[in-house]
């Protein structure tokens, strides 16, 4: 069984499954993708993301707002708001995605560390993980995290940085997740990141309808394809894929705990 710990699934494209979006989900669990966390970027279109798998008792959900999307002051929710969104949601199991991206709105930097500091908070008083999006802020992200963050730890998704930050984050209860870019040809440091660091520390995603890995690069992605991220991860460390599969299950199922009743 393989679980798809990040993706955006009322965004992904339905075109091949004639817009049933119950079609798209059995295309994933025909291929053992038989969970996957729906991942909020922002609360404006939460409320029809978590319509869409309110039925799905296999799709979890998170609650969050990306860095990108906290662009002015009202942007920023409080930790009563978060708290609000996250206790009206039963099928939420995480704070997230938030974090902090210097590489497309570095001039929003202030807005976005506030804002990453409330999910973290909050995280910790629910006891939930964290899912955080980070591109170069390494420094912020680390230093937040170990400032505010809660036991309950989290995980650094869709990672692109280096092996250093890789372990600054597990010494803090995160996990490492990697998406389809692990498999692209020129992604070679990463690659050595998934060598270097304990399998019991990784999770596998899609972040549908994103990065497709190879060989579907260039395309729309979607939960089904975890599959070529879990055997491009067995590949790097030597192992089949049979066992990527149950020690990241098992990982998503440590870190996110209320994935099991939600």
């Amino acid at each position: 069984m393989f679980i798809d710990s990040h993706c955006h699934l009322d965004k992904i494209d339905l075109t091949p499954y004639s817009g049933q979006f119950s079609e798209a989900v059995w295309a994933a669990h025909a291929r053992q993708v038989n969970e996957m966390l729906c991942v909020s970027i922002d609360k404006e279109h939460f409320p029809s993301m978590y319509q869409l798998i309110a039925d799905q008792p296999t799709i979890h959900a998170s609650f969050g707002i990306h860095p990108c999307h906290v662009e002015k002051a009202e942007d920023v929710l409080s930790e009563a708001e978060l708290t609000k969104w996250v206790k009206d949601h039963s099928k939420v199991v995480a704070l997230g995605e938030s974090g902090l991206d210097y590489y497309y709105t570095k001039d929003t930097s202030e807005l976005q560390k506030e804002s990453f500091v409330n999910h973290l908070r909050v995280a910790d008083q629910l006891a939930l993980p964290v899912i955080v999006h980070t591109r170069d802020a390494r420094e912020d992200t680390l230093a937040l995290i170990k400032k505010h963050g809660g036991e309950s730890g989290g995980v650094l998704h869709c990672f692109t940085e280096s092996l250093a930050m890789a372990q600054a984050a597990i010494e803090m209860n995160y996990l490492i997740s990697f998406s389809g870019i692990v498999t692209f040809k020129n992604a070679q440091e990463l690659k050595e990141v998934v060598k270097a660091i304990p399998l019991e520390k990784i999770l596998i995603e899609t972040d549908s309808p994103y990065l497709a890995p190879i060989p579907y690069r260039g395309k729309k992605n979607e939960p089904k394809y975890v599959v070529e991220v879990a055997q491009c991860v067995a590949d790097l460390k030597g192992v089949s894929i049979e066992e990527v599969a149950e020690v990241t299950s098992a990982n998503f199922h440590r870190l996110f705990s209320q994935a099991r009743s939600s």
